[in-house]
């Protein structure tokens, strides 16, 4: 439980009174991250590069919460399929705030999981596209 106390506040009546508002703290005034600790203001917007041969992947879109660990969305682009890490030491193994990027080298289920559209599978290296084009061809075969 957190307990918290503002000038000008003097009862419980009176918090009360604020509930639903949105306090803001000067950057300023936020105390300096430790090592491994990160602002999530600090992350949005930082370009996103593989761990193996720098490929860029994206731009980190959001910080999800998902209980004990949290999870990054990458934005690829127009068009592109959203990008979701977990936000782990082995997944973003480092990250350079001051440059503007992080590294990720994803797990595999993650690349495997983009094959899966609506609960049906797709072979190994088909595009979903390529799947509905296949099936289309094959009922014209038939008629």
């Amino acid at each position: 439980m957190l307990v918290a106390g503002l000038d000008g506040v003097g009862d419980r009546n009176a918090a009360e009174a604020l509930k639903g508002l949105r306090l803001y703290v000067a950057r300023s005034e936020l105390p300096e991250a430790d090592e491994d600790e990160f602002y999530h203001a600090d992350l949005l917007g930082l370009k996103v590069v593989m761990v193996e041969g720098g490929a860029e992947v994206g731009t980190v879109r959001a910080i999800i919460p998902a209980g004990a660990t949290e999870v990054l969305e990458i934005d690829r682009g127009p068009g592109e399929y959203t990008l979701l890490v977990p936000f782990t030491r082995a997944v973003v193994p480092e990250i350079d705030i001051k440059a503007g990027w992080l590294s990720i080298d994803p797990p595999g289920e993650t690349e495997e999981e983009r094959d899966t559209v609506s609960g049906d599978e797709v072979s190994d290296g088909e595009r979903p596209n390529e799947a509905e084009n296949e099936a289309e061809e094959d009922n014209g075969k038939k008629d």
